[in-house]
């Protein structure tokens, strides 16, 4: 079987079984802050597994993408030398949602290995939880083993570290029950594990108490590359069809056979696994930067780069192979064809910016390596490691080879100190966080248990007559009362007000009774479970609003109104952007707020101006025709898919979601509220293009009476222009080119007075006289009135002047300290101008650089300039004579 037929036959056989086949969630998890990638094939039901979500069905098959590249799961290391260890593969797992338990899930997974995939039974060895800290024994599990035929010496009882799986340290857990093949002989794994069973049985408090769950639930997962190597009787995962397409591609590109030279297997191993972690990821919106997700994609690109410069490919070629992931898994995984230009575009773009970091970096790295070359313990420190690693983007691997050429090692943990330093960074920036949500108590009485989620916004902004079910302070505690002034939370059992989702910010307004009157200014989610009614923040500024009082919840209409205008406009914008740029663009955030619309996309380049204009003239074509706008409800997600719809990024979909289209133009899932037809949105207008982070762009627009409003101000502006040049409008860009013109003109001019006045004076060297230092003419002098770019010209001169030796000046403009060193040829053997600014710029508070024979550096204390000018003589003293 090949591992594409493998993949089918598991989601075949348990469709057959009652199970909804589920299409892989993305890499990139939705809703869940806690994780960096999706690492398990219950990530995305982990809400209906808490009982926070319900699904219409009860069983789940899926084939998951995976990545394992941060936390406790992180195999980055151990792929290329390991012959089973991935950063990317695929699980395949079967769920029960409280529907059936043990007695159905260990018959299910013998039957598909022994009986359906014809695996040897007497290769097969199960474990069971053999009981410890206080758990008992899994009998059950052991029993069911038992009557499927497994012999009780192939049933191996294993304690918590290895039969026992919790989410947390709180929450469901369960024994679980492992099981393996043993190959026999000599190979790589002699018993691997291919599939783990895991009971959800229990909850655990905060106190470690387990209680059993009333509805238990099954989670197993299944690497699909591991049982393929099973199945095709491979001792490594990388000769298995899985891997076998690229590794000959690789072998094209580099003329060597994959099996001929072990140290060359690890870097094609690499490269082979590295490649389908960088297409998938790419492919689900994560672009390479220094940050978070794009981070880690980053690293592992160079990774994979830097080992095909160990099998000789001086030329970019990562991008190539896509080509054959999408030949071999396309059909599985459509998104990886539909998106296959932008993924090649954006690793391409990668390559180069990598060998731009080399050509940069190298001599960064080798002059670092210099100045430890001559130290006693010849160590590269971490921090200047990390510097040239965070900044120039030069590979650690990388650093450590060139280092050990050269007999410098580097310090590692240092190194690995400040690489957690910006890790810390980024998440604080990222909101990659967990565990920091107030504790919401809800009372458990029947009227609270029942309540649900009844947003009645899309077809009404007022609701009268609405039972208050909850109070909360702003602690949030549970309350009967707030009174005039106080701050607190509403939950109603059913409400007009929109909760942020999808880049739509919340609804504001009011809610009011006879007790009283709140205003309502944000919206939030209490975490009891999904379907639990979204919370109103309310200021009391008349009465007093208690618990099971009845009142009218009433949203901003002309707040909303905008919001719907700039809602639909983002739909209308992003279509454009497809049409105009290509379908590679792809959604990487958005922001829909009354005033304004901002889209962030996946796009390697700038917009161009005929290209803006184009997406603007696109949209507001499709305002003129006021074409209807259609919603359908209670779509699955697949049908939606299927019929065209564009996915939004950041929102997370049920198994029923709305699909909000324009006929003939765009069609989206989405959740949000729109207007009822495109004329409504008004005139549209672009109003900034932007850059916001590599290989991703933003657009910013306003609708409506923002847009008009942004119209009158610009053409105020431009009046106000072309009154002040007084000329006519069609003479304004002239008149501005000839007033720039002139400027420089004058600018040069004004410079060039300047330099001569500091030239002048009749001393040995113009108006700079020179002192001897160890038999070498040093200028050193202030010079006021001259700028950065006249420093240069004066120190040019002088060193003309002198014929052989040193300048050092240094003047003053807005408070901050200039410094130029220039050195004549004939010396820059014995003494570099960087290494003089060095050592001198730190007095004045600065710091630069430069070339041996012309260096520069800022500083911020001018006050001791003199003390910097009379330190020169004993700095260059010093070099001259080391």
């Amino acid at each position: 079987m090949t591992s594409n037929e493998i993949r089918a036959s598991f989601l075949k056989y348990f469709e057959s079984r009652g199970h909804r086949v589920v299409p892989s969630s993305p890499l990139v998890p939705n809703d869940d802050p806690t994780l960096l990638f999706t690492n398990a094939g219950m990530n995305q039901f982990k809400d209906t597994l808490l009982g926070r979500e319900k699904r219409e069905y009860t069983r789940a098959a899926t084939s998951q993408k995976v990545m394992r590249v941060s936390g406790k799961h992180n195999d980055l290391d151990n792929v290329g030398p390991s012959h089973r260890h991935h950063t990317f593969f695929e699980m395949l797992g079967n769920f029960s949602f409280g529907d059936y338990f043990k007695t159905e899930a260990l018959p299910y997974a013998w039957g598909l290995l022994t009986e359906v995939w014809k695996m040897d039974p007497n290769k097969l060895v199960v474990s069971i939880f053999k009981g410890d800290n206080g758990i008992p024994r899994d009998d059950e599990a052991y029993d069911i083993w038992r009557k499927l035929g497994v012999p009780a010496d192939r049933i191996l009882e294993f304690g918590s570290e290895d039969n026992f799986w919790q989410m947390g340290d709180t929450g469901p857990c369960g024994r679980c029950s492992e099981i393996y093949y043993v190959r026999g002989g000599s190979g790589y794994d002699p018993e691997i594990e291919i599939w783990n069973n895991v009971f959800m049985e229990f909850e655990r408090s905060a106190g470690g108490k387990l209680t059993p769950l009333p509805a238990p639930s099954i989670d197993t997962g299944m690497g699909l590359e591991r049982v393929t190597a099973v199945l095709q009787n491979k001792q490594s995962n990388y000769d298995t069809d899985v891997f076998t397409p690229i590794l000959s591609r690789i072998g094209e590109l580099t003329g060597r056979q994959y099996g001929d030279d072990e140290q060359r297997n690890v870097s094609m191993r690499v490269v082979a696994d590295h490649i389908r972690s960088a297409t998938f990821l790419i492919g689900d919106g994560v672009i390479p930067s220094n940050e978070w997700r794009g981070y880690v994609l980053r690293k592992i690109m160079r990774r994979a780069m830097r080992h095909g410069k160990h099998l000789g490919l001086t030329e970019p070629f990562l991008h190539t192979l896509v080509a054959v992931l999408d030949r071999e898994m396309g059909d599985a995984y459509p998104g990886i064809r539909t998106n296959r230009e932008m993924i090649e575009k954006t690793i391409l773009a990668e390559e180069h910016r990598f060998e731009a970091v080399l050509t940069e970096g190298l001599p960064l790295l080798e002059t670092e390596i210099t100045k430890v070359l001559g130290t006693k313990s010849r160590v590269l420190s971490g921090d200047a490691a990390f510097k040239l690693y965070d900044t120039f983007g030069v590979p650690f691997d990388f650093i450590e080879d060139t280092a050990a050429t050269q007999g410098v090692t580097v310090d590692k943990e240092g190194f690995e100190r400040a690489m957690e330093g910006q890790r810390d960074k980024a998440r604080a920036k990222s909101g990659f966080k967990g565990g920091d949500e107030p504790a919401w108590f809800v009372e458990d009485r029947a009227e609270i248990n029942a309540l649900n989620d009844a947003f009645r916004g899309y077809d009404t902004t007022t609701m009268v007559g609405v039972p208050i079910a909850i109070l909360y302070d702003d602690q949030p505690a549970l309350t009967d009362v707030l009174r005039e002034g106080q701050s607190g939370w509403v939950v109603l059992p059913e409400t007009p007000f929109y909760l942020e989702a999808g880049g739509q910010v919340s609804d504001t307004g009011r809610i009011y009774g006879a007790g009283g009157e709140a205003v309502v200014d944000a919206m939030r989610r209490i975490p009891v479970r999904r379907d639990f009614p979204r919370a109103h923040h309310v200021r009391v500024v008349r009465g007093e609003l208690r618990a099971r009082d009845i009142v009218t919840a009433e949203v901003d209409a002309e707040v909303r109104n905008a919001t719907r205008r700039n809602h639909t406009a983002t739909h209308l914008l992003h279509a454009a952007l497809r049409q105009v740029l290509g379908s590679h663009v792809k959604q990487a955030g958005s922001l829909v707020a009354p005033d304004r619309l901002r889209f962030d996309f996946v796009h390697l380049q700038a917009i161009a101006r005929d290209e803006l204009d184009r997406i603007e003239r696109i949209v507001n074509e499709q305002v003129y025709r006021n074409t209807p706008v259609r919603t359908d409800v209670d779509v699955s997600p697949e049908q939606a898919v299927a019929a065209g719809a564009m996915a939004l990024f950041g929102e997370k979909y049920g198994d029923k979601v709305r699909v909000v289209s324009v006929p003939g133009f765009s069609m989206e899932l989405c959740g949000g509220t729109h207007v009822s037809a495109t004329g409504d949105i008004g005139f549209f207008a672009v109003v900034a293009e932007s850059g916001v982070a590599a290989g991703v762009r933003r657009v910013e627009a306003v609708t409506g009476a923002g847009a008009v409003e942004w119209a009158q101000q610009t053409r105020a502006r431009l009046d106000s222009v072309i009154d002040a040049l007084r000329v006519n409008p069609d003479q304004a860009v002239e008149a501005i080119e000839k007033l720039q013109s002139e400027t420089k003109r004058l600018a040069r001019e004004a410079a060039d007075l300047k330099t001569r006045l500091a030239m002048g004076g009749g001393g040995r060297t113009g108006g700079f006289d020179s002192i001897d230092v160890g038999g070498v003419k040093l200028v050193a002098q202030a010079i006021s009135g001259v700028e950065k770019d006249g420093l240069r010209d004066v120190a040019d001169q002088i060193r003309g002047q002198i014929k052989s030796g040193i300048v050092v000046l240094a003047s003053t403009s807005d408070g901050k300290v200039h410094i130029v060193v220039a050195v004549t040829p004939d010396l820059t053997s014995r003494i570099k101008a960087g290494q003089i600014v060095k050592e001198i710029a730190p007095i004045v508070g600065g710091g630069g650089g430069g070339r041996p024979d012309f260096a520069e550096a800022g500083g911020k204390q001018p006050e001791k300039i003199d003390e910097m000018l009379t330190a020169s003589q004993a700095v260059v003293a010093k070099l001259l004579a080391g």
